[in-house]
């Protein structure tokens, strides 16, 4: 009895705070905020990482802010961006997908020639000054809009496997054929997952995921085995404590960050990893960092915001009626939520070293500010959905449209009314299409029911109009 009456009211406030959080996610712009959310605290949270991080690296060659300077300007132009894709309208962005997949594979091509600078190895980037531009992150995002425009326009004949695959697979060759040749493996990977969710939303057959993933794993060995450094990396993450002084320091320093880290942490800006015993921790490896400095509790926080993000994105897919909306969203969630497992993998020694940074918290870029704009045009896709169409058509933008003048999102229409309305002028101009007459009216004729019934009534009304 006593356990029964202990667990009535426990039981009673679990009730409900499930009623509460049901009646605010069932708000039309539930979504909409909880984009917002996430993305400032993965940015805030990025901050104050890199400002812990970068400290002792900036240190080394000059201010010791210097690093942290730099990051908050991406902050800066990641906000600004942020903005753009929150504004623009979807209709136009993808409009603009086929130039910006022209100019990113142009950009892919040109950063191999004499005007790519070297770093790390690898022939990546355009270097303006102080300022490094990467185009492969730009490529993702192109083939991502790009992607879905061309399988929507494609829609009713895509249960054909030429038109599923044809334009599309080819151009992602060509991406992953110029990427490869930097090299950078690592980005190559990402811009595979960006493919294989273009075809898992556009609803592509399951044995043709197999196919890809055999082809991917074979593919991924033949690169392995011919570049010796790729070789060493996953030699050294079959068995690390082999050469813990060469090839597997990385991954061994990184998994003592996390040990020292423990439950609660060091304390933030407490970490050892960072004095120059974990390199370029503040940017593949600042999550080694989170777990040394904030513990168990601070990794969990951030793997429950990432996957907080997969659960909002793929929730913003499911509710809108657009299917580019849809295949935008979820490509777009996949992307950010795959390439931070896939940091977080290698960090935490579950996946080979590919150097790809975790995304909103490591050390800013291109790869922050596309990913701002990522978040973005996933907020935008949220106010297009049905519910939040029509409260924000009816009810005004709110107070936070208003702050950042956000035009109403346009409702969406289907592609077949779109034709009628354009044939018959709209309720504009023009009178409204006539419907036509069914197979089975056409049958019955002029003696069935329904046309005594008109003669009737037609009868009727003018046996009215005679009467005094």
């Amino acid at each position: 009895m006593r356990n029964r009456r202990s667990r009535g009211p426990v039981a009673t406030r679990l009730v409900a705070v499930r009623t509460v959080l049901t009646a605010w996610l069932s708000r039309p712009l539930a979504s909409f905020h909880l984009v917002l959310a996430l993305s400032g605290l993965l940015t805030v949270i990025g901050i104050v990482m890199v400002l812990s991080a970068s400290s002792p690296a900036s240190g080394a060659g000059g201010h010791v802010y210097e690093l942290f300077g730099k990051h908050v300007m991406y902050v800066a132009v990641g906000a600004v961006v942020f903005w753009v894709g929150l504004r623009v309208r979807l209709r136009l962005i993808r409009q603009m997908a086929p130039v910006l997949l022209l100019l990113s594979v142009g950009m892919l091509a040109l950063v191999l020639s004499p005007m790519g600078t070297v770093a790390f190895g690898a022939q990546r980037s355009f270097a303006f000054g102080p300022v490094s531009v990467q185009p492969v992150e730009v490529a993702k995002l192109a083939l991502a809009l790009w992607g879905a425009h061309i399988l929507v326009s494609k829609s009713t004949l895509l249960h054909q496997w030429r038109h599923l695959l044809v334009p599309l697979v080819p151009v992602a060759l060509v991406m992953f054929a110029l990427v490869i040749a930097q090299p950078d493996l690592g980005s190559t990977v990402s811009l595979g997952v960006v493919l294989l969710a273009l075809l898992w939303f556009a609803g592509a057959p399951k044995r043709l995921f197999a196919i890809v993933a055999g082809a991917a794993a074979l593919g991924v060995a033949v690169l392995a085995v011919v570049a010796p450094y790729r070789l060493a990396r996953v030699m050294s993450f079959l068995n690390p404590d082999a050469d813990p002084q060469g090839t597997g320091w990385q991954a061994t320093q990184a998994m003592f960050a996390l040990a020292d880290g423990g439950l609660f942490g060091a304390g933030l800006g407490q970490g050892a990893s960072k004095w120059q015993y974990l390199p370029n921790v503040h940017h593949d490896f600042i999550f080694a960092l989170i777990g040394e400095e904030l513990g168990l509790i601070g990794a969990a926080v951030v793997i429950g915001l990432y996957a907080a993000v997969a659960i909002v994105g793929l929730r913003v897919a499911a509710r809108n009626l657009d299917p580019w909306i849809r295949i935008v969203a979820g490509t777009l969630t996949v992307w950010l939520v795959g390439q931070a497992g896939i940091n977080i993998g290698y960090v935490v020694g579950l996946l080979p070293i590919t150097g790809i940074p975790l995304p909103m918290i490591s050390y800013g870029g291109t790869s922050l500010v596309t990913t701002m704009f990522v978040f973005g045009v996933l907020a935008n896709c949220a106010r297009h959905e049905p519910e939040a169409v029509a409260a924000l058509r009816n009810q005004g933008p709110g107070k936070f449209g208003r702050l950042l003048r956000l035009p109403a999102p346009e409702p969406y229409r289907p592609q077949s009314r779109r034709k009628a309305t354009s044939r018959t002028g709209g309720q504009r101009g023009g009178s409204p299409a006539k419907k036509a007459p069914t197979t089975a009216q056409r049958r019955r004729g002029p003696g069935s029911h329904t046309g005594r019934q008109a003669r009737s009534t037609a009868y009727s009304r003018s046996g009215r109009r005679g009467r005094p």
